[in-house]
């Protein structure tokens, strides 16, 4: 049985949006056709139309579900090396409250229209969450650790945890430039070569991360001094976080995230280095720690594949694709099409599920958002409607 949906404007993503078009629904949400308003007029069937423009569902390339419990713990703009101290002393709590705020925020996104998510995971809580969600997963397990000698122990860690994940599709990946040595992204990139996978790091979110490669200051050292660290062992490379540590994963495909003080220079060296990478933006993430956000511009001039996330309840108020797109259009007056690109197709295809979510086309299961739109395509409202 079909059922036909319409509205004032449909937006497929892999064509340009239609005006009064109708799409037809199969019961399990798979699309059947999609008909332009001429051709649906033919149609001897009850269509519900809706008014407002219907998108693909939403993908989240970046978040922490396993930290859905610290949502208002931290004060806001307190900038990263704080913001990590302040997550590092909140993260334990009690295991029925982390529980049951990963159980809440699973069903924030999926309400807010979110069919797909990259998540970062430093332990299995969140594993019996993604087993029994409407939404599909694939787990980043972090590896972290500074310390050159402790690169093997680390690895073997990561590899038994992305094990326990099994089988819900998990890759293990760095967790930063500053938290993983070089033996460590030897092994992750050894590790990711053998098993075909894809990769993920937090990438240059504050200009201290760049000063700690270049000569060894800033507030890095400070955090380094927080955890008790001895980084004696460390020579700065005189240059920045980007171009000291791309060369370590050489053309994987990899996902890049916040990027808020990449330079020209440090996008010309990634595009020199590997035509493989992603670049996420978590703009109300990036307000929240650092109020500042990266130069969207610049990605857009040099034609990079962008990606949307949300980050985690800990630096965010919510867990919702469509207030990120709303942010970056109020800061950055980018076109609906553009931002929607980023929020569905280039998400789904950084995550390997682009035969099933990203556009709406015949024999996708894309889900379907219901968004509020002005004349001109901005965006009205942070609120998602779920139809299908």
């Amino acid at each position: 049985m079909l059922k036909y949906i319409s509205a004032d404007w449909i937006f497929p993503v892999n064509k340009p949006p239609m005006q009064n078009a109708v799409i037809a629904v199969k019961a399990n949400g798979e699309v059947d056709a999609v008909l332009t308003e001429n051709a649906a007029q033919n149609l001897n069937v009850e269509i519900v139309k809706y008014e407002g423009a219907i998108v693909p569902g939403f993908v989240n390339t970046h978040c922490h579900l396993e930290l859905s419990h610290m949502l208002g713990q931290i004060p806001v703009q307190t900038g990263l090396v704080e913001f990590v101290q302040s997550v590092i002393k909140s993260r334990q709590a009690d295991a029925e409250k982390v529980s049951l705020a990963m159980q809440n925020a699973d069903k924030q996104m999926f309400d807010n229209g979110i069919v797909a998510v990259g998540d970062i995971s430093n332990q299995l809580v969140s594993k019996e969450i993604k087993q029994n969600s409407r939404i599909f997963y694939h787990t980043f397990v972090e590896a972290m650790g500074f310390n050159p000698e402790r690169a093997n122990t680390i690895m073997d860690f990561a590899i038994s945890l992305k094990n326990d994940f099994s089988p819900l599709p998990a890759s293990i990946v760095p967790h930063a430039p500053y938290s993983v040595s070089p033996q460590l992204f030897s092994l992750i990139t050894e590790h990711a070569a053998r098993e075909n996978a894809f990769m993920s790091i937090h990438n240059q979110e504050t200009s201290s991360e760049n000063d700690f490669f270049k000569s060894k200051s800033g507030g890095f050292l400070n955090l380094y001094k927080f955890l008790g660290l001895d980084i004696e062992f460390f020579q700065p490379t005189g240059k920045t976080s980007l171009q000291s540590w791309l060369p370590f994963i050489k053309t994987r495909k990899t996902l890049l995230v916040h990027n808020t003080v990449s330079s020209q220079e440090d996008v010309e060296f990634a595009n020199r280095n590997n035509q493989n990478l992603y670049w996420c933006l978590c703009p109300q993430a990036n307000l929240y720690i650092e109020n500042e956000l990266p130069d969207v511009e610049l990605f857009i001039k040099e034609d990079l594949k962008i990606t949307l996330g949300t980050d985690s309840l800990a630096s965010n108020h919510q867990l919702n694709i469509l207030a990120e797109m709303k942010t970056i259009q109020t800061y950055k007056k980018l076109t609906f099409e553009k931002l929607l690109q980023w929020a569905t197709i280039n998400g789904a295809e950084f995550l390997g599920c682009q035969e099933k979510f990203g556009t709406i086309e015949v024999g996708k299961t894309p889900g379907l958002n219901l968004v509020q739109l002005s004349k001109d395509f901005i965006i009205e409202s942070e609120k998602v409607v779920k139809i299908v």
